[in-house]
């Protein structure tokens, strides 16, 4: 009886052992599969032209900003940055300011419909964006929105706000709402409970919100090549003379694409870190 006990008791340590490696190696090629591409797209974008073209490739960059130069000297290059960064920002602000106030609704209202809203909400991610190219470009000539940057904002907080509004959700729906109570009870307008008590708990959600919302529309390149012609965003510039750019553009321009997003999530990783613990409470 007792070696049948050992010999169980082996076997589950071995499965525990097996599993934990199993989940460790699955951790490491993940890392791998998403670090590697910018791994190697950051080493040729910080080294000069020669060296891009050259075999075999270096494994640590040389630091030489002849690449990034030349990126930013090519024409219209900076035009298109600053329509990205005007872009991204005015869709960051309408995806909060839209999906904040819904996601608090949802979380604390009921109201005829309430599920009918957040199955619409997210059945706007349903339909691809190509199917709804051809109409949206119709509408925004007949309405003045062609080739500006709130036409295109305002398409980048369409796909971002069924996030926005789901996050938030999720955050607000996790506070007690037995705080705003005791700030009822204690002199406070559902309006003041919000801003002095639920707002500072709910920073976590509306921050992580605000990534979602920058980096969908920071990287969206569909909707920018299609609506702007004139005003195009960097995606949508790096993809016109993608066939034409020499290979340092590309990597450089590459590069710009990558960096602007993972410097956002970084400033704002605290926030991000905290959601999930508030959301787990």
């Amino acid at each position: 009886m007792t070696t049948a006990t050992d010999t169980v008791s082996v076997t589950r340590d071995e499965v525990r052992s097996a599993s934990k490696w199993l989940f460790v190696a699955g951790v490491v090629m993940l890392c791998i599969w998403v670090l590697l591409p910018i791994y190697f797209l950051m080493i040729n974008a910080l080294s000069s032209p020669e060296e891009v073209t050259s075999f075999p490739k270096r494994m640590f960059p040389s630091f030489d900003l002849a690449s990034v130069t030349f990126f930013f000297k090519f024409q219209g290059v900076l035009r298109a940055l600053w329509n990205s960064v005007q872009v991204a920002s005015l869709t960051m602000i309408l995806a909060i300011g839209l999906g904040a106030p819904a996601g608090y609704a949802l979380s604390r209202f009921d109201f005829r419909g309430k599920e009918a809203f957040r199955f619409l909400v997210i059945m706007t991610r349903a339909f691809p964006l190509p199917l709804l190219a051809l109409p949206l470009a119709i509408m925004f000539i007949r309405t003045g929105l062609d080739d500006t940057i709130l036409g295109l904002a305002l398409v980048h907080a369409t796909l971002a706000l069924p996030f926005a509004v789901l996050i938030t959700f999720s955050l607000f729906s996790g506070i007690p709402v037995e705080l705003e109570e005791a700030a009822w009870t204690l002199g406070c307008t559902r309006i003041q409970a919000f801003y002095k008590v639920i707002l500072p708990l709910a920073l976590p959600g509306i921050a992580a919100s605000a990534v979602f919302a920058f980096v969908i529309s920071w990287n969206e390149v569909f909707a920018a090549a299609v609506l702007t012609i004139q005003n195009r965003t960097l995606t949508a510039f790096l993809l016109q003379s993608l066939d034409v750019s020499p290979l340092p553009l590309k990597f450089a321009g590459g590069a710009m694409l990558v960096l602007p997003a993972l410097i956002f999530i970084f400033a704002v990783r605290k926030y991000l870190f905290a959601m999930w613990g508030i959301a787990n409470r």
